[in-house]
């Protein structure tokens, strides 16, 4: 059957068939951002001839699209946690860890995460999403990410990221600062986040 004028198909399984494929839209709208976000990045750090330490603050800048935007015209909860992606990634690839890791067969997951929303973002706005490491402990990496618009803060996050070994395991913090050298600052977790991790852990048992 022929796809009707203005409207968008594909026979993606995250759809039924013949289904309007917003979920595609979003997921081109997100990989088009990665690889602006991975052109950007090669070409400062081929300006500065230093890149970004992983202790540094990366400020990844953005633009709200018109497929970020949910019925209420304003940017949907759930895209706040795929820009989280790139911050993290822009961090990683800057800092030289991310190639680091990958020459060492390592690889992130998050574990978990918790989001707090203070104000909205709409269609057009520019905004900046500054990611920096908030601590480490024997498992896992911390980092802070939050929103800015205009020097105003518009959601902030805490995520709680593990690198594990493609053969199994866990990186150890011996092993990351093998990598990164000493941090130049306290990395003990603050008190309120580990309590959240330990609170929000969950069995394999489904009861």
């Amino acid at each position: 059957m022929p796809a009707q004028v203005g409207m968008r198909w594909c026979g993606s399984s995250k759809h039924s068939p013949g289904a309007e494929c917003n979920w595609c839209d979003r997921s081109v709208n997100l990989y088009f951002r990665l690889l602006l976000l991975t052109l950007r990045t090669r070409l400062t750090s081929s300006r500065r001839g230093r890149g970004t330490s992983l202790w540094d603050e990366a400020r990844t800048p953005f633009r709200v699209a018109p497929t970020d935007l949910d019925p209420l015209r304003h940017v949907n909860n759930g895209k706040y946690l795929s820009l989280l992606d790139l911050g993290r990634y822009d961090l990683l690839t800057r800092s030289g860890f991310w190639r680091a890791a990958s020459e060492r067969g390592w690889y992130a997951v998050v574990a978990a995460q918790t989001i707090t929303y203070k104000r909205s973002l709409t269609l057009g706005q520019r905004f900046v999403l500054r990611t920096r490491v908030l601590g480490m402990d024997e498992r896992s990496v911390y980092m802070e990410q939050t929103f800015v618009r205009r020097d105003t803060v518009i959601a902030r996050a805490v995520v709680q990221a593990r690198f594990l070994h493609r053969d199994g395991g866990h990186v150890s913090p011996a092993e990351l600062l093998a990598i990164t050298g000493p941090a130049p600052r306290d990395l003990t977790v603050p008190s309120w986040v580990r309590e959240w991790a330990d609170a929000v852990r969950i069995s394999s048992s489904p009861r």
